[in-house]
């Protein structure tokens, strides 16, 4: 009997899921039926067939050119799909075809995820943005800040010296806990290498303690530092909820959006054959994925999450109607507006480098991109966009001002900067029309 009832529980999850992936497909063909003109409700500009074409033409030749195995890409204006085509393959080794219900790694596209279950805490009083983070993880409450000093003669020697103020759940969110990754160079690169942090097995609690004992790379709030915030955030996320990482997000994020092939294990057969594989050639890609495989332990707030584009739509979907979906709410207003807006600009202290991943013309709220300004750069799209993507090519853009989400999925490092500037720009092209007052494009 339990086994039948664990049969008829998945029959009944993959009929949702197909559920999903054709109430896109049927939305686009209504959509264009009843003329791409037509705009429901909003203001917003809507896109053209004719520009939308280019978009296509652009990602059927990166696929012709051997650049990129496959990719899908949606674009969803006032909640139903305007855009969604599937392009080239899935696996090269196998040939299957890209299809809507295509899985793949998020990589950092995880981060978002993890930032919202954060705030969900943050709502539910069982977590506070100013808490120092040794509250939960106490080896935290340790920690030095590494200072490289250079001497008359210039030779370099490495200080350790105390935090000014202990890191919180808040620089966890914002990147500013002073916490990196290995790829920041000079002595972080040399000690965060040496510390083997992702050798053996490991869950969300020895990592934090592995990381816990390397000195922070700046001082607390002063600067935004790309690297493993996000995953000792999820070891806080499971202090706080006495639950683990996945099944807090399980329970209180993708059952109640009907995210069902969002998770960290693929479990069967037929799962691993939907997943998205990059080119042999993007070797740094295939290193990563081998990775992240070879730990399923380890569930990763950062970046070990894999999805579908359907399942990313309804996340995505609930940030741009702020915070809610279907009757249900995430987050509260306050928690929301604390959540996507710019909290390391002008004024914040907050110092950046290089590596600022946000890009010109971009803020940072917890866990995403907030567009500010123009920027040096003239990226199209509105002031309060919502955007982050990952080193794996996946990408997502939340558009207030034009009520419309964008969303690519692919599987891709070499040619992945490229293919995000192409991306913006035919999207945000789309929907310019020489009719209509321009919408903060720059």
């Amino acid at each position: 009997m339990s086994q039948l009832r664990s049969e008829i529980r998945n029959a009944n999850v993959l009929v949702g899921a197909y559920a999903r992936v054709w109430a896109l497909i049927v939305g686009l063909i209504l959509y264009f039926a009843n003329g791409s003109t037509a705009v429901i409700g909003a203001e917003a500009i809507a896109p053209s067939t004719e520009k939308l074409q280019l978009l296509t033409d652009f990602f059927q030749n990166e696929v012709a050119s051997g650049k990129l195995p496959g990719a899908v890409v949606l674009i969803q204006q006032h909640g139903h799909p305007v855009y969604l085509k599937t392009f080239g393959v899935r696996d090269i080794s196998t040939k299957l075809p890209m299809t809507p219900d295509t899985m793949f790694a998020l990589h950092s596209m995880t981060k978002p995820i993890t930032s919202l279950a954060a705030m969900m805490l943050v709502d539910a009083g069982k977590l506070s943005l100013d808490d120092p983070v040794s509250k939960y993880l106490p080896p935290f409450a340790d920690i030095k800040v590494g200072t490289e000093r250079v001497d008359a003669q210039g030779k370099a020697s490495l200080e350790f010296v105390q935090v000014e103020r202990p890191p919180t759940i808040r620089d966890l969110l914002l990147q500013t806990s002073g916490i990196a990754a290995d790829y920041v160079g000079d002595w972080v690169k040399k000690l965060y290498s040496e510390a083997h942090l992702l050798d053996g097995h490991f869950d969300n609690a020895e990592f934090a303690e592995r990381i816990a004992r390397l000195p922070l790379t700046r001082q607390p709030g002063t600067f935004w530092r790309y690297g493993h915030s996000t995953n000792v955030l999820g070891r806080v996320i499971e202090i706080a909820s006495g639950e683990t990482l996945y099944h807090f997000m399980k329970q209180r994020i993708f059952d109640p959006l009907d995210m069902t092939h969002t998770k960290f294990v693929l479990d069967t057969p037929e799962e691993r054959a939907l997943k998205a594989e990059p080119l042999p050639s993007d070797t740094n890609l295939v290193n990563e994925e081998r990775m992240r495989q070879a730990h399923p332990e380890w569930e990763s707030g950062g970046g070990g999450l894999v999805s579908t584009i359907v399942d990313y739509a309804r996340f995505a979907q609930m940030l741009l109607d702020g915070g809610q979906l279907d009757g249900k709410r995430f987050l509260s207003s306050a928690a929301f507006e604390d959540m996507t807006t710019d909290h390391i600009g002008p004024g914040s202290g907050v110092g950046h480098d290089y590596f600022y991943f946000p890009g010109d013309g971009f803020g940072f709220g917890y866990g995403l991109a907030v567009r500010t300004g123009p920027g040096e750069t003239s990226q199209p799209g509105s002031i309060g966009e919502l955007k982050w993507d990952s080193g794996a090519g996946t990408y997502v853009g939340i558009d207030r001002k034009l009520d419309m989400i964008y969303i690519l999925m692919e599987q891709a490092d070499n040619e992945r900067g490229p293919i995000r500037v192409a991306l913006r720009k035919l999207v945000y092209d789309a929907f310019t029309s020489n009719d209509v007052e321009r919408i903060d494009h720059h």
